[in-house]
């Protein structure tokens, strides 16, 4: 079963229509789960990790102990560098590190068929003919922008055989807009947006890679099975 989708110019109106498949864009795919965790993973691998706390021998100070150990009546003590005064080291501080780990391939694409499901349910998948404007100036592109309805954040997706110059210029220094193109579009990025754009090169492509990713899937899991 396919679900039937207007394709609109730039000015809003529609020239044509495309079908989706439900294998990708059906309301059965969205699993909130697996979208949530491919978020999860995406903010992991934006950490920088740089925090540190200073260790032991990091801290300036002598390491002389201070006072005899006993018949003083005071606390035993051996160094200034001590975790328990003031200046002194962090004990099990925090220290440079990656918080990236790994993601399945079939999560990541299992996600994106979720978001795009959800944009789609949302009425907030739009598809374009073209992202193509003659001239690549920000102002005929916001003013385009406005005749499909955006009114707060979009992703502009387009396909990378088609991706022009012009496009890149008009759309860089749009407030509230991210042009990326569908191979590289993520989860993350769908749910981000308010609004999705896809130019119909893109939106077939993309379309065409997770229904061959889900085949793949089906096979294995039957090959299994036998």
């Amino acid at each position: 079963m396919m679900a039937n989708v207007d394709v609109l110019n730039l000015n809003g109106d529609r020239v044509g229509s495309i079908e989706l498949s439900d294998t990708v864009f059906g309301a059965d795919q969205v699993n909130e789960a697996l979208l949530w965790e491919a978020v999860k993973h995406y903010r992991a691998s934006l950490r920088q990790g740089t925090h540190k706390t200073k260790s032991r021998t990091e801290v300036a100070g002598s390491g002389k102990k201070l006072w005899k150990q006993k018949g003083t009546g005071r606390a035993r003590i051996g160094s200034v560098r001590s975790p328990l005064w003031r200046h002194g080291y962090t004990v099990h501080g925090p220290q440079p590190r990656s918080y990236d780990y790994a993601f399945p391939r079939k999560k990541l694409l299992g996600a994106l068929r979720s978001a795009l499901a959800a944009k789609l349910a949302d009425g907030k998948l739009t598809i374009v003919d073209s992202l193509e404007i003659k001239e690549g100036k920000t102002k005929l592109y916001r003013a385009a922008l406005s005749k499909l309805n955006v009114t707060r954040t979009a992703l502009l997706v387009e396909n990378g055989k088609t991706l022009s110059q012009g496009l890149l210029l008009g759309a860089r220094n749009l407030k509230g807009v991210e042009l990326v193109l569908n191979n590289e579009v993520h989860p993350y990025d769908l749910l981000r947006y308010e609004r999705a754009i896809f130019s119909a090169a893109a939106i077939e492509q993309l379309t065409e890679a997770l229904e061959k990713s889900v085949s793949k899937r089906r096979l294995a899991a039957q090959t299994e099975a036998v």
